[in-house]
């Protein structure tokens, strides 16, 4: 299915938008060869680690509103997608809090396992749930990106899992640590991708009806200046249902 051409009728520039999704159709469009470094709703668990008022509170390496918004996008998403979530926290009755509405209220009926170990690896019913579940690939997100984001994804590494990590929804209390912690997971051979990145490699083909409006909604909430963008071809042009 072809992007849209528009024009602007003020400034003139050439814009493309997304075609609606073809009535009563749900079938890809795409050739069906699916690559292995793409993921897919069916071929991994997602973690969100430790994101509680708290460990927010000392973050210095992103925005805290922009943080809190792609953490809302990465739990929307997981949801829309029906990807297998896991949520922990740490000392959250004592220390850092519940975990953040942002999480919950997608989540409603879960109950985020609470942990005294920073490394959620080191906590066995956080690595029984993930076996159960049979999934190779992990994709992940947390605070501290430097301590309760690296140390599991480092352990899952060893452990033999692919690895994703969201790294503009987790933060560091330094850019510094932050950057060097990024750095350092990637050498060890976990791929970094963003919340945005992640809903839109998911959804890959707007052919796909099933999740074309929870994907334009999650966009239009959560997607900046895209989500504006796709306000306004509706607004101007119907481009969307």
């Amino acid at each position: 299915m072809n992007p849209v051409v528009y024009w602007c009728p003020i400034c003139r520039n050439q814009f493309y938008g997304i075609p609606s999704a073809a009535p009563g159709r749900s079938k890809s469009t795409t050739t069906g060869r699916l690559s292995q470094n793409l993921l897919t709703p069916t071929d991994h668990i997602l973690i969100l680690t430790d994101h509680q008022p708290q460990m927010v509170f000392s973050v210095q390496s992103h925005d805290i509103a922009d943080l809190r918004n792609n953490i809302a996008g990465l739990a929307k998403t997981a949801k829309l997608f029906n990807i297998p979530t896991i949520l922990t926290t740490i000392a959250a009755a004592t220390f850092s809090g519940k975990i953040l509405p942002e999480i919950q209220s997608v989540f409603p009926d879960q109950k985020p396992i609470d942990r005294t170990t920073m490394n959620s690896w080191d906590y066995p019913r956080v690595v029984r749930e993930i076996k159960e579940y049979g999934k190779r690939k992990i994709v992940i997100a947390g605070l501290w990106t430097e301590v309760c984001l690296l140390e599991p994804v480092l352990s899952a590494i060893s452990d033999g899992y692919e690895v994703y990590f969201v790294s503009d929804a987790s933060g560091g209390v330094t850019k510094e640590s932050h950057d060097m912690a990024v750095i350092r997971m990637t050498q060890a051979g976990a791929h970094p991708i963003t919340w945005l990145q992640y809903l839109l490699e998911l959804q890959r083909d707007w052919a796909l009806k099933e999740t074309y409006n929870g994907t334009l909604d999650i966009v239009r909430q959560h997607g900046g200046a895209y989500g504006l963008g796709v306000i306004y071809a509706n607004e101007m042009f119907g481009t969307f249902t």
